[in-house]
């Protein structure tokens, strides 16, 4: 144990003992001596420690306001992506580009939101999740006031990138803010709503924007949405509390350091510790000291960690890579709904703006459906304990529903005619939407459960690269569903999302032993 300086107060010089301090510790009572004696003062008070209180172990209610924040200010986050779409033809016009040209604000959005977790993680380890929201919170409403309000499309192209910076926190780092809070067991209902969250959001904002657009100036896009993030902005400030507990435990050392300082001061020197061989007490100086503070590399080599691990992990990882590829393609075609609906609806039935925008709501009652039932199936899995605790067991609910977006995708091309009911296709794209979520949940829910400590890394693996190919799709979906044709088109991708959904199935049986044979994952699978 690391031994400190020497007090010449005491009758004999004690030295200051350096102990680690874990949020569970039970803490030894100071000595102090009532009524002060000659030479001391009156003690000073002691620190309210609660706040400091392990985030596993708040109440229920506390849980559910963290998670209700952290969801609603999600589904902000992915209402962004989409919700210029249906403007494209009024700001086409505005500043004489191309539709392809315009779209790029859906790419440098992506571009923004994909990188900027790279940097930003490494601050919430150091300073924690709460400075982080606020920070990002304002920098979102900012660049949401200046969408509204720009005049020239590179302002509007340099507002959306830093947008996306802003959004990638209410959605990537959620998430790990879900992990503080919730044991693994716990996590699948607060993951499910956050993926639908992330989801619903992506589907209200054409929906709403639309008719945003048909009834006023597409500024209120924005104006509208500042309106709404502003509101969750001060609710973050004042009821959003720190969950990372490396953070906590950091700043309660500092609280309890800092009291007992201020008693030394005060005359009243060292804590009542109890030896562990037998009941005798004695009074000892001593100071708390981090762990994890101690190991913590600086800023700049956390940072190059964080670009570094994310790529690394992506490349020999065959999970990370696999699940990439998976969650990325369903991700790009979330995002090429944004031009596939307004392109199949506008030509085939002749609907105008705010009625493609209602369709929409297909997506939005889409993910409302399948997140209760991945909240069901996990209780009823419970109940009956049909799962084990094997990573695995993430991805049985995946291997079925995941097969709704090549089902999805196939339907939507084969029955956009005109002589088929609109209704077909609209209810495709809820399925797809579907599928879309259960492919979403389960990467989430498996990296985490089989990485654990570089769970943040595979998880920016993944990240990355959906949102990278996320914004790829909206510039090549016109050009693709007009020179292919609607079926094709869709047949095309669907093909893709039907040879992908072996992910899971190969996974869910031979998941243990492809862990087994990965250096930072074999500890789990033993």
């Amino acid at each position: 144990m690391e031994k400190r300086e020497q007090s010449p107060s005491l009758v004999e010089p004690q030295e200051i003992e350096y102990r680690y301090l874990e949020l569970e510790t039970l803490l030894p009572t100071p000595s102090i001596t009532l009524p002060p004696s000659a030479g001391q003062s009156a003690p000073p008070e002691a620190p309210d420690l609660r706040k400091y209180t392990s985030p596993f172990l708040w109440p229920k209610w506390r849980k559910t306001m963290m998670t209700s924040i952290a969801c609603t200010v999600t589904a902000l986050a992915g209402y962004s992506a989409g919700e210029g779409s249906p403007a494209s033809k009024v700001l086409c016009a505005k500043w004489g580009i191309s539709n392809v040209v315009y779209n790029l604000n859906i790419t440098i959005f992506c571009i923004g939101f994909a990188l900027a977790p790279m940097f930003l993680a490494p601050f919430s380890e150091i300073n924690g999740r709460r400075p982080i929201f606020v920070a990002s919170g304002v920098l979102f409403v900012a660049c949401l006031i200046a969408c509204g309000g720009t005049h020239v499309f590179a302002g509007y192209l340099i507002a959306r990138f830093f947008q996306g910076v802003g959004a990638s926190t209410f959605s990537t780092m959620v998430g790990g803010v879900i992990s503080d809070i919730y044991h693994a067991e716990d996590r699948n209902t607060p993951m499910s709503l956050f993926s639908g969250a992330a989801l619903f959001g992506t589907g209200l904002a054409p929906m709403i924007a639309g008719a945003i657009v048909s009834h006023t100036t597409w500024r209120w896009i924005y104006y509208s949405h500042a309106i709404a993030s502003a509101i969750f902005v001060v609710i973050i400030y004042f009821f959003f509390d720190e969950t990372r507990g490396s953070v906590l435990l950091s700043r309660k050392a500092k609280a309890l350091n800092t009291y007992y300082e201020k008693l030394e001061e005060a005359g009243h020197f060292g804590v009542i510790i109890a030896a562990e061989d037998s009941d005798k007490k004695s009074v000892r100086r001593i100071r708390w000291k981090v762990k994890s503070d101690e190991q913590r590399d600086s800023l700049l080599h956390m940072v190059q960690i964080s670009l570094y691990r994310p790529v690394h992990m992506l490349f020999t990882e065959p999970v990370v890579f696999f699940f990439s590829l998976w969650v990325s393609f369903s991700w790009a075609t979330l995002y090429l709904q944004f031009g596939s609906v307004p392109l199949v609806f506008e030509t085939s039935y002749n609907f105008d703006l705010e009625q493609v925008g209602a369709v929409f709501t297909s997506m939005v009652v889409g993910v409302i459906i399948i997140t209760l039932l991945s909240i069901w199936q996990d209780k009823l899995a419970r109940k009956y304990k049909l799962f084990s605790d094997a990573p695995e067991s993430r991805l049985y609910f995946a291997c079925g529903a995941s097969v709704l977006l090549p089902i999805g995708l196939f339907w939507f091309g084969w029955t956009s005619y005109p002589s088929i009911h609109w209704i077909s296709p609209a209810l495709a794209v809820g399925c797809a939407t579907m599928g879309i979520f259960s492919v979403y949940l389960a990467t989430f829910n498996y990296l985490a459960d089989t990485y654990h400590r570089f769970a943040s890394s595979a998880i920016a693996a993944q990240s990355c690269c959906r949102n990278l190919l996320g914004g790829v799709f909206p510039l090549v979906t016109a050009a693709m569903f007009t020179n292919l044709g609607y079926p094709a088109a869709s047949s095309i991708l669907g093909g893709i999302g039907t040879a992908l959904t072996l992910v899971p199935w190969v996974l869910a049986f031979f998941g243990s032993r492809i862990r087994a044979r990965s250096k930072m994952a074999s500890e789990l699978a033993r």
